[in-house]
């Protein structure tokens, strides 16, 4: 199945940051919630918003059973770049947004920031590098991917969408709302029939995992595939797909969030000084290079 998509698109670099901020909208660090509204950074002005349901309105039209299909055919072959991990970074690093206006930081930045803070907690060193390799997918926006297919709120395909998933009255458009073999509660799956039967919406999360599924421990990789299901690890709407297994990993996705949402600051890390010991950290887990 091959869609064209010749409506506007949103571009990775006018709204990468728009999508991480409205997150810190509507999940906002509970520690902080005597903040004002003005001491966050400006992600409620009227252009921000209309972006981000524009955005919306794409993923939800067009992120359909077929498409993750499609999608997962395509780029689960792994077929269109080798690299080491820290050229994936550099090549990451590209997509740094000119058009946040509140900070400079690149990718490595935001990747250091989530991971020194996991680290300075003390958690094991796979924890830390969850953190540092957690967002690792985006580069699929480099390779030809819209926006919408890159990141966002992810959700289960081939079954009803959740009133709990961000925007749901986009889901109106997309052809498997008033598909009988999709709309129903359970849609293609059975009850309590464990996420990994499940298909999820595409995006990095999803991508990342399954490139990483070979050398991470389990509670990671439930961490990189499930850090955006916002709909199940904050509102608890497709417990009736999961098993008891999956609830006891969400636990690791839940310990995981806080640092990946609230930890930016806008003091930049010291990369160069912080280099070695990721290197090592890399080497301890992952091969000299990684197919993408």
């Amino acid at each position: 199945m091959n869609q064209k998509f010749t409506e506007k698109e949103v571009s990775p670099l006018s709204s990468m940051e728009e999508w991480e901020d409205d997150l810190l909208k509507r999940y906002p660090d509970p520690e902080e919630s005597a903040k004002t509204k003005e001491e966050y950074r400006n992600y409620v002005d009227s252009e921000r918003v209309d972006t981000v349901r524009e955005f919306y309105r794409l993923n939800h039209t067009y992120q359909t059973y077929d498409f993750v299909k499609e999608k997962r055919a395509d780029f689960l072959k792994f077929d269109k770049r080798e690299m080491s991990l820290w050229e994936a970074v550099d090549f990451l690093n590209t997509l740094v947004d000119d058009s946040d206006p509140d900070t400079s930081l690149d990718q490595l930045q935001h990747l250091l920031q989530t991971s020194e803070a996991i680290r300075a907690d003390g958690h094991p060193d796979w924890f830390v590098l969850t953190g540092f390799m957690h967002d690792m997918g985006k580069v699929l926006c480099l390779f030809g991917e819209p926006q919408w297919a890159v990141v966002g709120d992810t959700f289960p395909v081939g079954c009803q969408h959740s009133d709990k998933i961000v925007y749901p009255e986009f889901f109106a458009a997309n052809p498997d709302s008033t598909d009988e073999r999709y709309n129903t509660k359970y849609g293609i799956y059975e009850p309590n029939c464990g996420l990994d039967n499940v298909r999820m919406s595409w995006g990095h999360d999803e991508y990342l995992y399954q490139m990483m599924k070979d050398y991470l421990p389990e509670p990671a990789l439930y961490m990189i595939r499930y850090h955006s299901f916002y709909s199940q690890h904050r509102e608890n709407a497709y417990s009736h797909l999961m098993t008891e297994h999956d609830h006891k990993m969400f636990e690791w996705v839940n310990k995981f969030n806080p640092y990946d949402l609230y930890s930016k600051v806008p003091v930049p890390p010291d990369a160069k000084a912080l280099r070695p010991y990721y290197e090592d950290l890399v080497a301890k887990y992952l091969p000299s290079t990684l197919k993408f």
